[in-house]
């Protein structure tokens, strides 16, 4: 609990590591010794965050721990009680399912609730997919534009990826997307019918892990070669025209 019965707790935007690795390679020490100190915690599915959390040392039981759950079945109406603890003067860690609390994430929403009550929000170090995709990638790294989730029909997929080409050329600049893993496989042919032979295409899937796989060529190249394995791995696109 924070000192000083009048005042709000804080939220921690709490990242997660991308896969079931060992959290110490991704995760700093400063990070886990502050998570042993919360005992309440907003999170997308109990089940996965409670696997993340028992790897956490000094933390008590997880049986005593509080979590709420916040994913994209929460109504916004529900939003108010998540910030009851941080109120009352506790800390809140908020979990991701993967990667970086809201960032491609529903936890934004209550994040941006946070600053309407004049809670203090603390983001900490951890790995992003999106950001360590555009690292390894050699693409524009000063001028990029994430779109979260394509369209699913094929025409409008289609569609979308023609107009973040031409946009990607225009304005020289990077764009980032990312596929339910089960399509992956659907939206990287799509994605080679569609673009420019010269237009770079990175792959970066399984990031951080031991099978982790980056490669960046031109959609020509990529069509000369055989396809990598990607179908239900996590992975990030990236595309510059």
């Amino acid at each position: 609990m924070t000192d000083g019965a009048n005042l709000s707790g804080k939220l921690y935007l709490i990242p997660t590591p991308l896969g079931k690795d060992e959290i110490t390679s991704v995760l700093p020490a400063d990070v886990q010794r502050r998570l042993s100190t919360i005992r309440h915690f907003v999170v997308e599915h109990p089940k996965t965050a409670r696997y993340f959390l028992k790897q956490i040392n000094g933390l008590p039981p997880l049986a005593s721990l509080e979590l709420a759950e916040l994913n994209e079945h929460t109504a916004a109406k529900m939003l108010p009680d998540l910030l009851l603890p941080l109120l009352n003067g506790w800390d809140v860690g908020l979990l991701s399912e993967a990667g970086c609390p809201a960032i491609a994430d529903p936890g934004a929403a209550l994040v941006r609730l946070a600053h309407q009550q004049n809670i203090q929000v603390v983001p900490l170090v951890g790995p992003s997919a999106i950001l360590l995709a555009l690292m390894a990638s050699g693409l524009n790294g000063q001028h990029f534009c994430f779109h979260g989730y394509l369209p699913v029909p094929q025409d409008e997929r289609d569609q979308k990826i023609l107009q973040i080409e031409k946009r990607s050329r225009q304005e020289n600049e990077t764009q980032i997307f990312i596929e339910t893993p089960y399509r992956n496989l659907r939206l990287l042919e799509a994605l080679l019918c569609c673009c420019n032979a010269q237009t770079q295409l990175c792959l970066a899937c399984n990031l951080t892990l031991t099978n982790e796989y980056v490669s960046t060529r031109t959609v020509g190249e990529w069509r000369q070669n055989s396809l990598p394995v990607i179908h239900k791995q996590p992975a990030v696109f990236l595309l510059q025209g």
